[in-house]
């Protein structure tokens, strides 16, 4: 286990649609296709975009069992703040370095789980999908999804570090982006000009409302409410000059229960408001990107196999939690396959200074293996 998360760590898989220059993750691909070929699993390279492939790793069962996925993103964010971020160290039964926590020591674990399930003589097949692109728009996820004829799963775990809790549910995102259009002119004619940045603080103001009004107002055990923020914003085109448009990017966090139709029915009841008010207001609004949330049923097969194995592996019960943020797993449970984020404990994803910690990636590794041994066995 240490020898393969520290072979993944040191490969450089830097996401390049996030990070300008970023290098992708053919190269990890290519480890984990030749660690897998070395532990005798089978190894399909699914080429997402060229440089940019998705590896799915297969114990094959003997036939007539269920399958399981496991899967895991082997891309990384930008490590440009860090310290020899591709130079993995262990300290305090910690393994630093970039990707440690998110999430190439949870993948880790599932390959490991893999590895081992080959050589229990199951009936189901076991898969890891190792996908690129978690990290902006999912691209590796929705090109497995898209062929799971190839890869059938009756479940799947997406290895995300959850801290040793199971979650259940997850919100989901709506990016929006408004224009509000003004008349330029000269900065000394007011008579002529209309300011579409003025304008654009009828749709500020009502933004700051709608989300007070949303967070007042929690409907989702495990998540809470809702949440809409304005994230960047330009316009005008010299000081002189009133500007002729202003443009907005908003994000709407949404819980079960919330979509894309329900955040654009939101800001356009707002731009109603503010045409009532003044009647040189026109705002336009467009959808840049949408996810759905996501939830499974705590009842699940799933759900429940894992709560009544992790004691014996984990060595405490499975608290069912839901995280504030996006995953794959809503690509899965969308397309109709039940669906849990699990993985291990750690620190600093995203940050400057990141580890996992390695016993828990060890516990993980034997709960996916229980896991598999009882779903495909």
């Amino acid at each position: 286990m240490l020898s393969l998360l520290s072979s993944l760590l040191s490969i450089d898989s830097t996401n390049p649609d996030l990070v300008p220059g970023g290098v992708g993750e053919a190269a990890v691909a290519q480890c984990i296709v030749e660690w897998a070929h070395t532990v005798g699993l089978e190894a399909t390279v699914q080429q997402v975009v060229p440089g940019r492939p998705n590896v799915v790793i297969t114990a094959r069962g003997s036939g007539g069992g269920r399958s399981l996925m496991f899967n895991g993103h082997t891309d990384v964010v930008d490590s440009s703040g860090m310290t020899a971020p591709f130079s993995p160290r262990i300290e305090n039964g910690r393994m630093y370095g970039r990707g440690a926590y998110d999430m190439k020591g949870g993948l880790t674990a599932a390959l490991i789980a893999a590895q081992r399930a080959k050589s229990l003589s199951l009936r189901g097949d076991v898969h890891v999908s190792c996908v690129v692109d978690e990290e902006v728009a999912s691209i590796g996820s929705q090109a497995v999804v898209r062929e799971m004829e190839r890869w059938p799963a009756d479940v799947v775990v997406v290895v995300e570090p959850t801290d040793e809790e199971l979650v259940v549910a997850h919100k989901g995102f709506v990016w929006l982006e408004v224009e509000t259009r003004g008349r330029a002119a000269h900065g000394s004619r007011p008579d002529l000009g209309v300011d579409a940045i003025a304008k654009m603080g009828w749709v500020l103001s009502g933004i700051g409302h709608l989300d007070r009004r949303l967070r007042a107002h929690p409907s989702h055990k495990h998540l809470g409410s809702g949440s809409v923020h304005a994230s960047l914003i330009s316009g005008g085109q010299e000081m002189s000059s009133y500007p002729a448009k202003c443009r907005l990017q908003v994000e709407r966090r949404t819980v079960p229960g919330e979509d894309v139709a329900l955040a654009q029915n939101e800001l356009h009841a707002l731009f109603a408001t503010a045409a009532h008010d003044d009647p040189d207001f026109h705002a336009e609004l467009r959808v840049v990107l949408h996810r759905a949330p996501f939830e499974v049923a705590e009842d699940a097969d799933l759900v429940r196999a894992l709560q009544r194995l992790a004691p014996a592996h984990l060595g405490h019960p499975l608290t069912l939690a839901g995280a504030a943020y996006w995953a794959d797993s809503a690509l899965f449970q969308s397309a109709g396959i039940p669906t849990v984020l699990l993985g291990p404990r750690g620190a600093g994803a995203h940050a400057d200074v990141e580890w996992v910690d390695l016993d828990s990636v060890s516990r993980c590794c034997d709960l996916y293996t229980a896991l598999a041994t009882e779903m495909c066995g």
